[in-house]
């Protein structure tokens, strides 16, 4: 089973494979509003994110060196990986 967490952004759909994730921290880095690491190291949402840029958001996701990040806009056309 896999182990992931979704959550909407404006026009977005961010999705975090948690098993994928090697916690490098790249998306905190970009958007630490956003992403953070659990108690085990694995990525996962802040509880309040608040207004989030778009682009930062999108950018944030393609840092993962390992895609453990992906996001779709609403027409559900993948934008990262």
């Amino acid at each position: 089973m896999l182990d992931t967490l979704e959550r909407q952004f404006g026009d977005l759909k961010v999705v975090i494979d948690r098993g994928t994730c090697i916690a490098t921290d790249n998306c905190i880095v970009v958007a630490p509003e956003v992403f953070e690491l659990d108690d085990d190291q694995i990525c996962r949402f802040n509880q309040d994110t608040g207004n989030v840029d778009r682009d930062k958001l999108i950018e944030a996701c393609r840092v993962c060196p390992v895609d453990a990040l992906s996001v779709t806009d609403v027409s559900g056309k993948q934008l990262v990986p």
